[in-house]
């Protein structure tokens, strides 16, 4: 299979998607009103509701919603093959993923710029609400825990990203300074800042950064028997455990001041300027594909998987959450993204358009794995990679990065600065993510505080805490950070199934407004359907693995679920019976 084919036909189909079938939902089933007072103006406060540019909107809400996990997710799914991958990431975003983050945009912003955790209470019912909010919490806790982790390994196994990402950061706060406090305008300052960004990563390729041991663990019983009793080898284990756990420490310190400081000031500069960097890191894969034309090596359908490695059906569309479909998207657009809405009708850009782009990214990553990785490890090295479903899993940022890299070479950049910058886009994306899911986690703590009268973690500070110092137990908790990822199956399911309930949430109101609902509740259903089932599947394998966190967390999602499910069953007739008599629900 040509690697260019697979591009252009992954992108004419987005390319389509978004000029057409967009455009249906926008005018046929959300029907989008230029006039509308959006929240960002009605109850503007300079800190979260702020009247924002679409463009810099943009930038927000994609690289908010992108970070590692439309990367990290098809780079290990495409160990079953590239075909199922590549068919779940274009159709699932045109006709799931990008409707779902839509309308959860659109919804929330008819609703005040409300959660969509709290809307549950409005559409479906009260104790909807705090199962929903709980739900939530626990996929923020899970989100921020695996990005922490991942970002920290990619720290230390690519020392030359460190001083691009954390200069990113000072840069961001003049760029935010300039934007708002200047006439100056967006377009100089961001530009401004994407050249001093790739100058740090020139740069960093001469001055790599790491972390000394701050914990100084000692190795483990399961080190040293992995060690064959080398206990030189066992304390380099453990001294990698020490750097990684500093990492996490520090990143959670860093997430509690970006989510703490007004969005103005680092947020939006900062996601603004990653989202021309995503645009250029997109532009560099594309013309090395083009110009290197690399055939793609993977199998289209793997026949032959290793023996650790589940069945694809339902697996893939868990693995594969961010980049085709994901929950996480409707939790940005409707607790940051929605309180910045200058004008709904750029829900639409917003929205369905940052679904697109992501997706986009997706693509590449696959791409950038079976093509421009096995290039790079060879065909056998490429089988060696993925000869287990725990080294996919584990190598699946090093994969992508050493794809792009050879991508990247092949229109002359030196292989050294296209692996510190594929490195720095990962972790530029994660990094985003994170601070964002920590400032959603913040609002949740304090909506529950609310519902249950409790002032003390109503405060933004003690909230912020809160977010902060049980996302890094979690992260430091499974082999001090180490078994990290093992976190992932359970990411997945809880990102899906967050994403079918709220399309249910959005399905409920336009039942109630009277208008076509099949768009939001075909995949709904799908993503119900599958997710329930794969939850059922990774509980009974976490039962049999004697793994006792991921099951107990794992369970208390699934029976929040099923409790879910059923109070929006009992909303489904409770709507139907509404809809034969008057409405009572201004459209």
């Amino acid at each position: 299979m040509s690697s260019v084919t697979l591009l252009v036909i992954g992108l004419t189909a987005f390319l389509l998607g978004y000029l057409v079938y967009s455009r249906y939902l926008a005018r046929r089933i959300y029907r989008l009103d230029p006039d509308f007072v959006t929240p960002a103006h009605q109850f503007q406060d300079g800190v979260d509701f702020v009247p924002t540019n679409r463009h810099v909107l943009f930038g927000h809400h994609f690289t908010s919603v992108a970070g590692a996990a439309p990367i990290v997710g098809p780079a290990i799914a495409v160990i079953w093959g590239w075909l199922p991958a590549v068919l779940w990431v274009v159709l699932g975003t045109i006709f799931g993923g990008a409707v779902h983050d839509f309308g959860t945009l659109w919804i929330s912003t008819r609703h005040k710029a409300t959660s969509i955790g709290t809307l549950a209470r409005t559409i479906v019912g009260e104790r909807a609400r705090i199962l929903f909010l709980l739900i939530i919490f626990f996929l923020l806790l899970l989100v921020n825990a695996v990005f922490a982790v991942v970002i920290a390994n990619l720290f230390i196994a690519n020392p030359g990203s460190v001083m691009p990402i954390w200069g990113n950061l000072a840069v961001a706060v003049v760029v935010g300074l300039l934007i708002y406090r200047t006439r100056l305008g967006i377009f100089w300052p961001s530009i401004g800042a994407l050249l001093t960004l790739y100058v740090m990563i020139w740069l960093g390729q001469y001055v790599p950064l790491s972390l000394p041991d701050l914990f100084g663990f000692a190795p483990s019983a399961a080190q040293l028997q992995a060690a064959g009793g080398d206990v030189a080898a066992a304390q380099a284990a453990a001294h990698t455990d020490g750097v990684r756990a500093g990492w996490v420490v520090i990143l959670f310190g860093y997430a509690f001041v970006a989510s703490i400081l007004p969005v103005w000031l680092m947020l939006q500069p900062r996601d603004y300027v990653n989202g021309h960097q995503l645009f250029v890191a997109l532009g560099i894969i594309f013309l090395g594909v083009l110009v290197t034309r690399p055939p793609v090596i993977a199998p289209a359908i793997n026949t032959q998987l290793p023996p650790d490695a589940p069945s694809w059906f339902p697996l893939l569309f868990i693995t594969i959450a961010c980049g085709a479909i994901s929950g996480f998207h409707g939790l940005v657009a409707s607790g940051t993204s929605s309180k910045q809405l200058n004008k709904e009708t750029d829900a639409r850009y917003i929205g369905y358009g940052g679904a697109i782009g992501e997706g986009t990214l997706a693509l590449t990553s696959i791409i950038a794995t079976t093509a421009g990785f096995a290039v790079f490890a060879g065909v056998d090295g490429w089988h060696a990679h993925y000869g287990t479903w725990a080294r996919a899993s584990a190598g699946a940022t090093s994969a992508f990065v050493n794809g792009v890299g050879v991508l990247a070479e092949g229109i002359g950049i030196p292989h050294a600065v296209a692996t510190v910058f594929a490195a720095v886009v990962v972790i530029s994306f994660a990094a985003t993510t994170m601070d964002t899911g920590v400032r959603l986690q913040r609002y949740i703590v304090t909506e529950l505080g609310e519902h249950y009268d409790l002032p003390l973690i109503r405060n933004r500070w003690v909230a912020t805490t809160l977010a902060t110092v049980s996302c890094a137990v979690l992260a430091l908790g499974i082999d001090r950070g180490a078994g990290g990822m093992r976190l992932w199956p359970l990411f997945g399911t809880t990102n899906q199934l967050t994403g079918a309930l709220s399309l249910l949430v959005v399905t409920l109101f336009l039942l109630r407004l009277r208008r076509p609902i099949w768009l939001t509740a075909i995949p709904m259903a799908f993503l119900l359907v599958m997710t329930t089932w794969a939850m059922v599947l990774n509980l009974i394998r976490y039962y049999t693995d004697s793994q006792a966190l991921l099951l107990g967390v794992g369970a208390a999602v699934f029976v929040l679920e099923l409790w879910l499910v059923f109070e929006a069953i009992a909303a489904v007739r409770r709507a139907i019976a509404a809809r034969r008599g008057p409405s009572a629900v201004p459209g």
